[in-house]
């Protein structure tokens, strides 16, 4: 692909100069000159009202016979992934617009639930058990994936952009020479072309791009977890269970797992939580994170952070939510001293209940907001502890 100015065209007018998110077009002698550092990304082109930049895309040979919609359904110790279900909702909907089959992918070991993937909206599933893929083998998992992606074709490939998704998803994209979104926070297709529309944040948040796989099959995306809501089960749904075989010496493997290290800083999981208590900026200070902590402690709930008392050290990263941090999707959601940013509130936006207390009438926050209390948090906030504890007999 290049870009080039068509000089005849050209009028000076610098249109496309402020809209250049790199900053490389600048105006010389009346005509607009492109420098080292374009990435193509097309801004300039819409804002030129004379048609005189121009993007030469490479002709690139579409890859045919492919078709279906896959699922990467993860586990953990056995146990389906959350995410797993959230996709096989939405590929439902994706594969139904296309008109074909939706499957799902599981590799593991005596993984729980695996065969009720179909109640889920899998036509089939394909379910590669072995004891060497209990746990999370990147050159393993790599390997059964590819495999099964080169014999059976499948047009689009999803799979959660969780720390294993972002580890070898990649990997598979780079072996099978195709494109891959990560990140997605938002899945559709195209009407016209068929094509699978990528959305997904860039610029920290500030700018949603749309991206397509033009020609290069399966069109591949990782998807934050709690993006989307998973659909309530249907037993009467019917579906084939595909046993794959997964022969260990086939593949080479450069890691050994000596053993898995849980995280033990969060009390409760910030990605299993049904509630969440966070806190921002309007703390202060790291100290008074104590008391968001013991409203937590009093619901339950898991404790969370606005992405500013993290990047000041207040609190470590795994507390985060945010479009940097977590994607939450919890019951209920206490934001506290938190103003309501674009890139925090899309880390929770998909929670059922929502309270903000600010003491800033005018706070975003409170746009999105079930519930809102307009207040000084460090009077609020013990006071509701202090109910919680003696209404739970905890006091």
């Amino acid at each position: 692909m290049g870009i080039w100015i068509d000089p005849e065209k050209c009028t000076g007018c610098g249109a496309c100069e402020p809209v250049c998110p790199f900053g490389v077009i600048e105006v010389v002698d009346d005509v607009a000159q492109v420098s080292e550092g374009c990435n193509l990304c097309g801004a300039c082109v819409e804002a030129c009202a004379e048609d005189a930049i121009i993007i030469e895309a490479a002709e690139q040979e579409v890859s045919e016979g492919f078709q279906g919609v896959w699922v990467f359904a993860e586990q953990r110790d056995g146990k389906l992934k959350s995410v797993a279900y959230e996709l096989l909702t939405e590929g439902r909907k994706l594969a139904d617009k296309l008109g074909t089959e939706l499957c799902a992918v599981c590799l593991g070991h005596n993984v729980e639930g695996a065969e009720g993937l179909v109640a889920y909206g899998a036509d089939r599933v394909y379910l590669a058990d072995d004891p060497a893929l209990a746990d999370h083998q990147e050159d393993y998992y790599t390997g059964v994936l590819v495999d099964l992606i080169r014999k059976h074709k499948p047009e689009i490939l999803l799979a959660g952009a969780t720390a294993m998704g972002r580890s070898f998803i990649p990997r598979v994209a780079a072996i099978i020479y195709t494109g891959l979104t990560a990140d997605c926070t938002g899945l559709d297709i195209d009407p016209e072309s068929k094509l699978l529309l990528q959305t997904r944040p860039t610029f920290g948040g500030n700018v949603m791009a749309t991206i397509t796989c033009q020609a290069k099959r399966p069109q591949m995306a990782t998807v934050r977890p709690h993006v989307f809501k998973r659909a309530a089960p249907d037993e009467q749904r019917r579906g084939e269970i595909i046993k794959v075989d997964f022969n260990k010496e086939s593949v080479t493997s450069r890691t050994r797992l000596l053993s898995f290290v849980e995280d033990l800083s969060e009390r409760v999981k910030l990605d299993e939580a049904e509630s969440i208590v966070s806190g921002g900026r309007g703390l202060g200070k790291p100290e008074n994170f104590q008391i968001v902590a013991e409203l937590a402690d009093a619901l339950g709930a898991a404790l969370g952070s606005s992405r500013p008392p993290v990047d000041d050290g207040w609190i470590p990263y795994s507390h985060q939510v945010g479009q940097t941090g977590k994607t939450v999707c919890p019951k209920l959601y206490v934001a506290c001293g938190i103003s309501g940013a674009v890139q925090h509130l899309a880390g929770m936006l998909t929670a059922e209940v929502i309270v903000a207390i600010n003491e800033d009438p005018n706070a975003p926050i409170f746009e999105v907001a079930t519930y809102g209390i307009v207040g000084d948090l460090f009077k609020v906030v013990p006071m509701l502890t202090d109910r919680l504890k003696k209404t739970r007999g905890l006091a």
